[in-house]
């Protein structure tokens, strides 16, 4: 019997593959990382060739490790880092250039020119996001505009249909099928700042606005259809392909977030909230976006999101590049027996600021320093960024409740949080502290990979409904918020006043 869904989830520092039972329940695993190319100061790479083999490579360890059958596995699943830029060869699946990565922010000068002239407010209206290097539009073009292959530009080249274009799970879908399927699901297409949410298909004001040729384009599908049969040659068999979604909204999947105010924030590489707010699209006033949280039959059902670009990485650039630790682990214990009077304050603005401020040339700084502060003051600064940040965006969420719908006053009182920072006891409980939330940790750390196997296994018969899915949800770990209003408050007049610092010196 096909009792089995494999799961690849394609992240920004390693690939997995995850495969999960009947019961949802994880019974092979395999990690894989890469390579992070770092050209210039605030431009990040990957190699296509690198996450397609570190995938492939997963995959085949989950199904090994797993001790099965590949005749067994009922579909495969994609969930991506969103945003990374891909352009290859259609005849020969060659990447033309490395995979500009969504951190990148080498297109800031054009995003600020097309700001100055006024372009911001017809991409908001159309795509519910700002202009900002962040999204891939600018990315491909930059590819386009600055790379040369076979004695010809690349715009002439994908004019004449020989390339084409993808976020990194189109990338995955093509070799998965030996280049059979160019295709994307709806929540990647939403990312691309080249894709109508409204109307649900690529916006030719927007490709004329960024000069991109339609034959680059994937075909835009749902998060849960028919993307097409893996190689033969791959698994020994081929594996149906039945749902794809971006990274955070596989998340939000997996973290059953399906009724409207549902909401859920990923603590990775970075940090994205996202909140239902069902079938209309919500226009935020402030710096938050509005995304496809998932389109099922045609039908979409929207998210407002908060993206952080630093959160686990933070942690991670005090081991690997200041050298603060040794271990990830030792932050925890470090923070607790910190000064917790000492005021400094990190903004960790290493790739710019996300939402809701979108500056993207601001940098990181680290404040209010005293003759006291030591190691473990910076370490807890560091865990204490991400709360801030975290009550950046919720505040944002909340000016904006009465901007989406007259009826959306559904603020939670409960955060789901999933990724690997929630094994920060001391991080969520400071979350739980700022926010004056309660902080449920999913019991499946997994939230991400699971949200597209949950799907495709519901596509296949193998899981039931989201009623029943959502029922089945737990959590792990709970926390209360321990303080009072007047701490919340003096706490975060000191780290809104060091981000104000930080932008004014931009």
């Amino acid at each position: 019997m096909k009792n089995y869904i494999l799961s690849l989830d394609q992240g920004t520092t390693s690939s997995r593959a995850l495969l999960f039972d009947q019961n949802q329940k994880i019974v092979g695993l395999g990690q894989f990382p890469f390579k992070q190319i770092y050209p210039q100061s605030g431009w990040v790479e990957h190699s296509p060739i690198e996450i397609w083999q570190t995938t492939l490579q997963a995959a085949k360890e989950a199904i090994s490790s797993a001790k099965i059958n590949t005749n067994e596995i009922a579909s495969l699943a994609i969930t991506n880092q969103r945003e990374t830029t891909v352009l290859w060869e259609k005849a020969t699946g060659t990447p033309v250039y490395n995979a500009i990565v969504w951190q990148d922010r080498r297109t800031s000068e054009l995003c600020t020119t097309l700001k100055s002239a006024g372009k911001e407010a017809l991409v908001r209206e159309k795509t519910g996001l700002l202009l900002d290097p962040y999204f891939s539009a600018t990315k491909l073009k930059w590819i386009l505009d600055h790379t040369e292959t076979k004695g010809a530009s690349l715009r002439e080249r994908a004019t004449n249909g020989e390339l084409c274009f993808g976020t990194i799970d189109s990338w995955l879908l093509w070799n998965l099928t030996s280049g059979k399927e160019h295709k994307t699901d709806a929540t990647n297409a939403s990312r691309t700042m080249l894709y109508n949410i409204v109307d649900g298909q690529w916006d030719e004001d927007l490709l004329e606005l960024f000069e991109i040729p339609t034959e680059l384009l994937p075909e835009v599908m749902n998060t849960v259809d028919e993307f097409g049969q893996t190689a033969p040659d791959l698994f020994g068999t081929s594996i149906s392909i039945k749902a794809m979604a971006g990274d955070q909204h596989s998340a939000f999947i997996g973290q059953a977030c399906f009724k409207k105010g549902d909401i859920k924030s990923t603590y990775g590489t970075g940090c994205f909230a996202l909140q239902n707010i069902g079938k209309n699209m919500g226009r935020p006033k402030t710096g938050l976006l509005t995304t496809i949280a998932y389109q099922l039959n045609g039908k979409p059902t929207y998210a407002i999101e908060g993206s952080i670009f630093i959160a686990g990485a933070g942690v991670q650039w005090l081991r690997d590049e200041v050298e603060l630790i040794k271990e990830v682990s030792e932050c925890d214990e470090l923070a607790e027996n910190s000064n917790q009077e000492d005021p400094v304050c990190l903004v960790p603005a290493f790739t710019g600021l996300g939402a809701p401020y979108w500056q993207s040339e601001a940098r990181g700084a680290l404040l209010n320093l005293t003759r006291g502060t030591g190691k473990a003051e910076i370490v807890r600064a560091t865990l204490e960024a991400v709360g801030f940040q975290t009550k950046d965006l919720f505040n944002a969420m909340a000016r904006d409740q009465n901007e989406v719908e007259e009826d959306s006053n559904t603020t939670p009182a409960t955060l789901r949080v999933d990724g690997g920072l929630t094994n920060s006891d001391w991080t969520m409980q400071f979350l739980a502290n700022i926010l004056n939330y309660k902080i449920e940790v999913s019991k499946t750390s997994e939230a991400t990979a699971l949200g597209v196997a949950y799907l495709a296994g519901a596509e296949n018969g193998l899981y039931g409904s989201f009623d029943d899915f959502s029922e089945k949800w737990k959590y792990s770990k709970k926390y209360q918020p321990k303080q009072n209003e007047s701490w919340r408050t003096e706490k975060y007049r000191i780290w809104k006043k060091a981000v104000r610092s930080l932008i004014n010196s931009t």
